[in-house]
């Protein structure tokens, strides 16, 4: 009876402990969410004001999700609110957070360092904000990250060597900033990698064949940067490529042929660099799903391929400002392509 009655107790007592931990934390992430609230300058539809009162708990505010079991803030989802404000130090205490959307606002200022603290996040939604600073390398520390999504913004400095520590990337998005510097060579270790969005940087010097390495690619879309040299032969070898932008570069040599048998690929965009070479002659052989093909303004030479009818699927077509010889083809001329050719 003795033992039965401790039992009871002991069990009590971590219940009740367990009460006030949760109460404790949940009062953090709370505290947290009224820090944030605080460096709102502007939400004009009033999404924040109508719910996020210390009257209303924590898990019921518009855009909070709590987890079942901890009953602490596991996502939050701000997106497309107009609001107007900055991220405070203390949003580093949400430390159960796994999702964090803020995109499609005008969230300003740096990324503070304390969001170093949210290690558990997998999908991180910052993009068309107005974060300015250099991109921080301790993103490099949130090795649970699956999605990263920056674009938009007005992130400067270069793309911390770093990200190649986040082993679960599959999305990595920074198209419009003023990123500086080089593609990191050791993006190339991304093996879940499945979409790479560097569009209308400040990007200067090689494409980086460890880049070829990166077997799931299914979108490289690096154009409007400053990038020279040759494209590697071995983006060729990434058989899951649907898109392939490299346009408004300063790229030189030819395009690699292995590129035209990538039988995923979709879209094809080389536009404004300085390739030179040839194309195949069977060239829409390999290409079976290809929709649009933009190599226009370059210095290709040689005969235009024969058959571009075999590519059934395709809807744009630029070649024009090339040395090209024998039949020219515009996209005017693609509702009709097999009788073109």
């Amino acid at each position: 009876m003795e033992k039965a009655f401790t039992f009871f107790l002991l069990t009590l007592f971590l219940h009740m402990a367990s009460s006030v931990m949760t109460q404790t934390n949940i009062t953090t992430d709370q505290l947290a969410l009224l820090s944030l609230k605080s460096q709102i300058i502007s939400d004009p539809f009033h999404f924040l004001d109508k719910s996020w009162s210390p009257a209303i708990f924590v898990c019921h505010w518009v855009g909070v999700t709590c987890g079942s079991r901890h009953r602490r803030v596991m996502s939050l989802n701000l997106s497309n609110m107009a609001l107007t404000g900055k991220i405070p130090r203390e949003f580093g205490n949400l430390s159960f957070l796994v999702s964090l959307d803020l995109g499609s606002n005008n969230f300003q200022g740096n990324l503070p360092q304390e969001m170093t603290s949210l290690r558990r996040l997998k999908f991180l939604d910052l993009s068309f904000n107005n974060f300015r600073g250099e991109v921080p390398s301790w993103f490099g520390l949130l090795h649970q990250l699956q999605f990263l999504n920056l674009g938009n913004n007005s992130f400067t400095g270069s793309i911390p060597s770093s990200f190649s520590n986040i082993s679960k990337l599959e999305t990595l998005n920074m198209k419009f900033n003023s990123i500086e510097g080089q593609i990191p060579k050791g993006i190339g270790s991304l093996i879940n990698l499945r979409v790479l969005n560097l569009k209308s940087n400040k990007l200067v010097g090689f494409i980086p064949m460890s880049l070829s390495h990166v077997s799931r690619l299914e979108i490289l879309e690096i154009s409007y940067n400053s990038l020279q040299g040759n494209i590697p032969e071995g983006i060729g070898n990434l058989h899951n490529m649907k898109v392939l932008s490299l346009q408004v570069n300063q790229l030189t040599g030819s395009i690699p042929f292995t590129v035209f048998n990538i039988s995923r690929i979709e879209n094809i965009a080389f536009t404004e660099n300085s390739l030179s070479g040839s194309l195949p002659n069977g060239l829409c052989n390999g290409l079976p799903i290809l929709k649009g093909l933009y190599l226009s303004t370059n210095k290709l030479h040689g005969h235009m391929p024969a058959r571009l009818s075999n590519c059934s699927q395709l809807q744009l077509l630029s070649l024009s400002e090339n040395d090209l010889t024998g039949i020219f083809l515009s996209f005017e001329c693609l509702d009709q392509i097999a009788s073109c050719c």
